[in-house]
């Protein structure tokens, strides 16, 4: 099982960066690549405490001040030590989802990130519906970024407050 997870997690990330990097050679939108770093919430706070990850995405303007486009990335939630004393190990996430955001003037924006959420853990994968409102500010290239992330499935909910920066690539 933990091959095969291994395999899709590999395909998935060769057609997101072929797909990125395709769109980059369009030069018709802005490649964002980032980082984050938040605290579990919810339904998985008594396992987990810490996500850190990578974000990516692309996204085309629109008029009066709008954009939109693609987000993937992986989000790694880690194990609190109890949990980890018995055999809990950490749990993934990799977002495929539709992006959009409202700028404002000034820098700051808000937006959201709305898809589907694969869950890795243990060698097996699963998913549910993926959600990721988030508010930030941008200086030149770079975007600082305070959101809330999560994977919903069955009634329950991996989660987390983040903390991300992430830099703006192309026009």
């Amino acid at each position: 099982d933990f091959f095969l997870t291994y395999i899709i997690m590999k395909k998935l990330f060769l057609v997101g960066a072929l797909a990125l990097f395709g769109a980059m050679n369009a030069q018709t939108g802005n490649v964002k690549v980032g980082a984050h770093l938040g605290i579990t919430t919810g339904d998985f706070d008594p396992l987990y405490g810490l996500n850190a990850g990578v974000d990516l995405g692309y996204s085309w303007k629109l008029p009066s001040n709008f954009e939109v486009g693609l987000a993937t990335g992986y989000s790694n939630y880690f194990p609190k030590s109890d949990f980890k004393d018995i055999g809990g190990k950490s749990m993934g996430v990799i977002p495929i989802a539709a992006s959009g955001q409202y700028n404002f003037d000034g820098g700051f924006f808000l937006g959201t990130d709305l898809g589907y959420g694969v869950l890795l853990y243990d060698g097996d994968s699963d998913g549910g519906f993926y959600y990721q409102p988030k508010a930030g500010y941008r200086m030149n290239n770079v975007d600082l970024v305070l959101s809330y992330k999560g994977v919903s499935k069955d009634g329950s909910s991996l989660s987390s407050v983040n903390f991300g920066v992430a830099f703006n690539v192309g026009k």
